[in-house]
């Protein structure tokens, strides 16, 4: 029988031995009541078997396991074949069963420890670094790493908040853990332990002067950084611990996580030229601009790619071809066409003079006729799925223009499992990304006039578009490109005001035209202005208190209007 069909067939297995060991010892006496009252035999070291057996358990003592007493002021106590090989031993593995019979290895099916307080002992003030490194850990994430790796016979508890989902679940399975469980706390292990890892790295690289971090470079290239989703706490109702299904759960997030980011360059400057930066790439797999292969050109600065990030993410919200010319983050102008060539112009003619210095995003492989449309304009970075040979020549004319290869992997909406993070001062931030793509029938109509097939595709076109632009946002578009953006500003007016400012500068018609706002109209003034210009067609969230002044402005001005029920504010 396959080690696979074995356990399939039983997932749940019995807890008979089990060890604690722990730093942390807030509810352990409830653990291991629970586990004595499942027959569990105890094994401890030090303080936790003393505090155990006051609470009036039976313990064995490591010492007694091993025969080998601890020693080294505790250093070494766990560290021994009888302990690991009872972790590591694979219980239908036959040879793995006749080694521990041979040694007197007998297997522990659960590990309970947590991890000598380090984070905690360097958080205090004047800690010394001696006083620090004595409170790494060893022993501890031995423990967890070999137990976690045996996840399919051993269950390794590293938090006490745990706890009481562990005793639940062995009251109602006689005293059983599921596979499912076994391998969700095995995840949490080795995220305890990178976390663990990082902090000493981090402690003890901040003790080093900055010549001899300039030593280590060179031992270390890449580089490595680790942030760490640390579990949410005060939610409301959340679920297990142990990582229920939380899809469709809009008040948590996922479970703990470790994110482990290599570093790939460093970059001339941040932002700003007194600032450092550094590319680093997470996933090498994703398609995104971190992975992005550079063809040409200079290299990348961090503004270069935080813009090129702005354009790649809109030309994949688009089923059908695009092309999208980003400008510090927010489009100049977006366009759809035939062929490329089509939509480039149309891209361009929103808004020809801020073209000037931006990024280019195609959706499709490039041509060599749009190629040489492109290059009449200064561009800082193209960016496209890939190029005709041809094109990649007219490109590479441009001396300094900085040409990259990134697949576009489907819509942005396939993503669902993505998650964004945003620095504050002292932590993150992290949210699901804006992934969601507006479907016809989503639409609910508020007006008496219904719109047009045509509006409804400027609407959409709008609606799409103004998803990537910077709060407070509008955009007027017909069906095949955008006609005036309003960005960033204090008041939706304005932005109102300044995307119809544009599009009038550059001749471009606003009448029978579609405007999109990533939020809801606060008040009619939005609508008036609009219909100033010759909009025929908005759409909007809604939600206002004052949705029905909107929707009788429009309805004075023979607007049609939808309200999708969700917005797209982006800061």
């Amino acid at each position: 029988m396959s080690r696979f069909f074995f356990f399939c067939m039983n997932g749940f297995r019995k807890i008979r031995r089990a060890l604690i060991s722990v730093s942390d010892k807030s509810g352990v006496e409830d653990l291991a009541s629970a586990l004595a009252r499942h027959g569990v035999e105890i094994i401890s070291t030090g303080g936790t078997a003393k505090a155990l057996r006051e609470a009036g358990l039976s313990v064995t003592d490591v010492s007694e396991v091993t025969g080998f007493p601890e020693m080294m002021d505790g250093r070494v106590k766990t560290l021994h074949p009888k302990m690991h090989g009872a972790f590591l031993a694979l219980r239908d593995n036959a040879e793995h069963i006749a080694s521990m019979k041979e040694h007197g290895i007998q297997p522990i099916d659960l590990v309970a420890v947590n991890l000598y307080p380090f984070e905690e002992t360097i958080s205090r003030d004047g800690v010394s670094l001696e006083e620090a490194v004595e409170n790494i850990d060893i022993g501890g994430p031995a423990m967890i790493r070999s137990a976690s790796k045996n996840w399919r016979d051993v269950a390794v508890v590293t938090d006490g908040r745990l706890y009481a989902e562990i005793i639940g679940e062995m009251d109602a399975n006689d005293g059983s853990l599921s596979l499912e469980t076994r391998q969700r706390l095995a995840a949490l292990a080795y995220t305890r332990t990178a976390s663990y890892d990082l902090a000493i790295s981090s402690y003890l690289a901040k003790q080093l002067s900055n010549d001899d971090l300039d030593r280590l470079e060179p031992l270390n290239p890449l580089g490595h950084l680790a942030f760490i989703e640390i579990e949410e706490e005060d939610v409301t109702d959340p679920p297990s611990a142990l990582g229920s299904d939380r899809s469709g759960d809009s008040s948590t997030l996922a479970q703990p996580r470790s994110i482990d980011l290599t570093k790939v360059t460093d970059l001339r400057y941040g932002e700003n030229p007194h600032q450092r930066a550094a590319l680093y790439l997470a996933d090498d797999t994703a398609p995104g601009i971190a992975s992005a292969e550079q063809l040409h050109g200079k290299e990348m600065s961090y503004n270069n790619y935080v813009d090129a990030e702005a354009a790649w993410s809109l030309v994949r919200d688009f089923g059908e071809r695009a092309v999208a010319i980003i400008k510090h983050t927010n489009p100049s102008g977006v366009g759809t066409g035939a062929d490329n060539l089509e939509a480039y112009k149309r891209a361009l003619a929103t808004d020809p003079v801020s073209a000037f210095g931006g990024i280019v995003a195609f959706n499709q492989k490039v041509d060599a006729e749009t190629a040489r449309a492109v290059i009449e304009v200064f561009s800082e970075v193209i960016i496209a799925p890939d190029y005709d040979d041809e094109a990649l020549d007219i490109f590479k004319s441009k001396k300094n223009l900085r040409i990259l290869r990134s697949d576009i992997g489907g819509p942005a909406a396939s993503d669902t499992s993505s998650l964004e993070y945003k620095q504050i001062s002292g932590g993150f931030l992290i949210q699901d990304a804006d992934t969601h793509q507006l479907q016809a029938a989503e639409l609910h109509i508020v007006t008496e006039r219904q719109p047009t097939g045509s509006e409804l595709n400027a609407m959409q076109f709008a609606w799409t578009v103004c998803k990537h632009v910077k709060s407070n946002a509008i955009v007027f578009a017909n069906g095949v490109q955008t006609l005036g953006v309003g960005a960033g500003q204090m008041n939706r007016v304005d932005s109102v005001r300044i995307a119809a400012m544009r599009a009038e500068r550059f001749d471009l018609s606003l009448k029978g035209s579609a405007l999109a706002s990533d939020a809801f109209f606060p008040f009619r003034d939005n609508v008036d202005e609009a219909a100033k210009f010759g909009v025929t067609a908005l759409i909007q969230p809604g939600g206002s208190i004052k949705d029905q002044e909107s929707i009788a402005a429009a309805n004075e001005h023979g607007i049609a209007m939808a309200f999708t029920g969700i917005r797209h504010f982006k800061h």
